[in-house]
């Protein structure tokens, strides 16, 4: 077993357990369809953290060339733990106390869009570390979706308005299917370890 797989299994099983929660509800809307009302917004985003959280998986094969150190094994399972966060918000135990998918979202919308403004945050984050020439291989395209995906984040948390929910959540699975499928067909390994010397 090489270092990259050593120290990528916690936050592999991590982020497996977050894929795991998502599947689970979504299966439980299938077995039990009358025990909540579905929400369209809700099951957009359900489809957003699951895609976050496999494309994490895929992404973060960068580091399988780096140094390293506490430091960015520590910053990679805080990553991770967003992401599994972020899956975990969108599924109660139980619906008790709420009306349906719509009401809990909202309910929760402040710690559900807080924790994707933080893994986002995350991601910038970990595009850097993975190199400054990664970085800026990336493009404007990258720079711009992330203003868009923060500034949608931050007004997410202050409004309840429906019609802004929706066009954000197509937009996350938007910006998930199209950019990711388009800029990272292919696993490259990069020149990870001189930040975190």
């Amino acid at each position: 077993m090489g270092m990259f797989d050593y120290v990528m299994v916690l936050a592999s099983v991590i982020i497996g357990l977050g894929v795991t929660h998502l599947l689970t509800g979504v299966a439980s809307i299938i077995q039990h369809p009358d025990r909540g009302k579905i929400y369209w917004i809700h099951l957009l985003w359900v489809a957003a953290t699951f895609l976050r959280a496999i494309f994490w998986w895929w992404f973060e094969f960068a580091y399988s060339g780096a140094t390293w150190t506490f430091g960015l094994y520590f910053f990679v399972l805080c990553y991770a733990l967003l992401i599994y966060l972020w899956c975990a918000l969108l599924f109660p135990r139980d619906l008790a106390g709420y009306d349906g998918y719509r009401d809990y979202f909202y309910s929760r919308r402040t710690w559900f869009f807080g924790v994707g403004l933080a893994a986002d945050l995350a991601d910038v984050a970990d595009t850097l570390a993975k190199g400054l020439g990664h970085f800026l291989a990336l493009g404007p395209i990258y720079l711009i979706g992330q203003a868009v995906l923060i500034s949608f984040f931050i007004i997410a948390l202050r409004t309840r308005n429906e019609r802004f929910h929706a066009c954000f959540a197509i937009f996350a699975v938007a910006w998930l299917l199209i950019y990711p499928l388009t800029n990272f067909d292919t696993v490259q390994q990069t020149a990870i370890g001189v930040a975190h010397q």
